[in-house]
């Protein structure tokens, strides 16, 4: 038996040994990591892009011929000029008559680039990679925007002996007004447009994939005379094919539509799809649009059909009315397509900007921006037509950006896509005279799109985005205007699906 003597001499000197043990590890500076409690920040979510047009040189290059400096030049005004004003994507046009703004294999370079079709640019680069890597060095992302079936468009010189016309007659066909368009009613064009899709998706580094709303053409390009498809449509009926020409014409695009989402999703499921089409469906939906050009019977774009079945990772239609007028109104034609939204995609109106001018211009755009968030507000965003009034309207841009645009904002999520949070990143600090200078690492770098910054003075949180190749930044250590003191950063990361990794506080002292 223990004497009780010995006992307390044992547990004396067991406290002795803790206490020793308490009084060395608590001298030492222990950083714990805060997990975020909703103290940071929320960052803004928001898409803001700009079409950027190649077709008739509309918005870049400014013209032909240019050399590639220039066209470079070009290019990095346009980013810089999102990227100041808080945009953070752009679409860019990289196939306007079936030919490439890029490195193809499978069609010519672009006319809109040299002036000859087929001739690529001297020195030589390629447009496409380089759009792609200045775009996100300035944490933007870039769309490609491909029109599926113009083969060649009336401001596009001369048919070449490299025009898709000329090396593949039996795909083309030539309206009466200068146009040649590829024939959705055959398989062959089905499948030369998709496979110039998947080439793009697995070479470049794209995120997103965008057409427009040329389907089969609009009547006037053909002198509102018939579409010349006789011969893919004797084929289909000899096939044994037993549906309507009208219901045959809209299920060669539907089927094209479904093929390209479904394989984009098998390939690189990042990568964002979307379409812009006219801006209403057809006549009496919603009921106030009573007259108008009806797309599902003209264009043969089934667009609600897309929209319901959830082809499409983003929806634009082109909802280029103003919000006061009776018959087509903007907020009117968003409200029906957001009904018609089944499977929650984004809703993502184009608006165009440049159809008004001086305060009435600006008033009508902000409103729109102020209307899409209203009615969109789990994931709203706009795509402006086009970048030219941005450009050219210093007042307008300024509006935009000191309003609306003030803060910078994310890309919305796509949960139907990945839902899981990507890896935190590794962040260092050190104190530099009046700043904090801070760097960051992550173990999977190509799968970020985007950094966030938070920082804390006093108890006031801010943020700032940076593009993935971002790895620094620095702090001033008392803010400069209201001299309030730096206490607390926080870093996270941002995956191609919108996820955004856990926050880690770090107090600063």
């Amino acid at each position: 038996m223990i004497s009780l003597k010995s006992y307390f001499q044992k547990e004396i000197k067991y406290l002795i040994l803790i206490t020793a043990f308490l009084l060395i590890n608590c001298s030492k500076k222990i950083y714990t990591p805060q997990i975020k409690t909703n103290k940071t920040l929320p960052i803004e979510r928001e898409f803001r892009a700009s079409w950027i047009a190649s077709v008739a040189n509309i918005n870049w290059p400014s013209k032909r011929g240019l050399s590639s400096e220039q066209q470079k030049k070009e290019a990095i005004t346009l980013l810089n000029l999102l990227k100041k004003n808080n945009f953070n994507a752009v679409i860019l046009q990289v196939r306007p008559q079936a030919d490439a703004l890029y490195k193809s294999n499978l069609e010519p370079w672009s006319y809109y680039l040299t002036g000859t079709q087929g001739k690529a640019p001297s020195p030589y680069y390629d447009p496409l990679e380089f759009w792609i890597k200045e775009a996100h060095k300035r944490g933007l992302e870039l769309h490609a925007w491909l029109n599926p079936y113009r083969a060649h468009h009336t401001a596009g010189g001369k048919i070449t002996r490299t025009s898709i016309a000329s090396k593949h007659p039996e795909l083309a066909v030539k309206l009466e007004t200068g146009f040649w368009w590829l024939d959705p009613g055959n398989k062959k064009t089905q499948d030369h447009s998709y496979k110039v899709v998947m080439d793009i998706i697995k070479r470049y580094n794209v995120d997103g994939i965008h057409f427009d709303d040329y389907f089969y053409p609009y009547p006037s390009y053909n002198n509102n005379k018939n579409f010349p498809d006789e011969k893919s449509w004797k084929t289909y009926l000899n096939s044994g094919g037993n549906l309507k020409r009208n219901d045959w014409r809209r299920q060669n695009v539907n089927d094209f539509i479904q093929t390209v989402y479904i394989n984009i999703k098998k390939v690189k499921p990042h990568v964002k799809f979307g379409i812009s089409p006219f801006g209403f469906w057809r006549p009496n939906h919603p009921s106030s649009v009573t007259s108008g050009f009806d797309q599902y019977n003209e264009l043969y774009a089934d667009a609600k059909l897309w929209l319901n079945e959830g082809w499409v990772d983003y929806f634009t239609p082109q909802l280029y009315w103003p919000i006061n007028r009776i018959d087509l109104s903007f907020p009117v034609l968003l409200n029906w397509w957001k009904q018609e939204n089944k499977k929650r995609r984004h809703l993502w109106p184009g608006m165009n900007i440049g159809k008004k001018k001086g305060n009435e211009a600006i008033d009508e755009v902000i409103n729109q921006i102020m209307i899409t968030k209203g009615m969109l507000p789990n994931s709203p965003g706009a795509v402006h037509w086009s970048i030219a009034p941005l450009i050219n309207s210093p007042d307008l841009i300024k509006e935009i950006a000191s309003g609306p645009y003030k803060n910078q904002a994310l890309v919305p999520k796509s949960p139907w896509l990945n839902q899981t949070k990507p890896e935190k990143p590794t962040l260092n600090y050190s104190i530099e005279k009046d700043s904090l200078s801070i760097t960051w690492t992550h173990k999977s770098i190509d799968k970020i799109a985007n950094w966030v910054i938070h920082h804390k003075y006093n108890d006031k949180w801010s943020y700032t985005i940076h593009g993935r190749f971002t790895n620094s930044q620095k702090i001033p250590l008392v803010s400069d205007n209201s001299k309030e003191t730096l206490n607390t950063i926080a870093i996270s990361a941002i995956d191609k699906y919108g996820n955004e990794s856990i926050v880690e506080e770090i107090p600063i002292k």
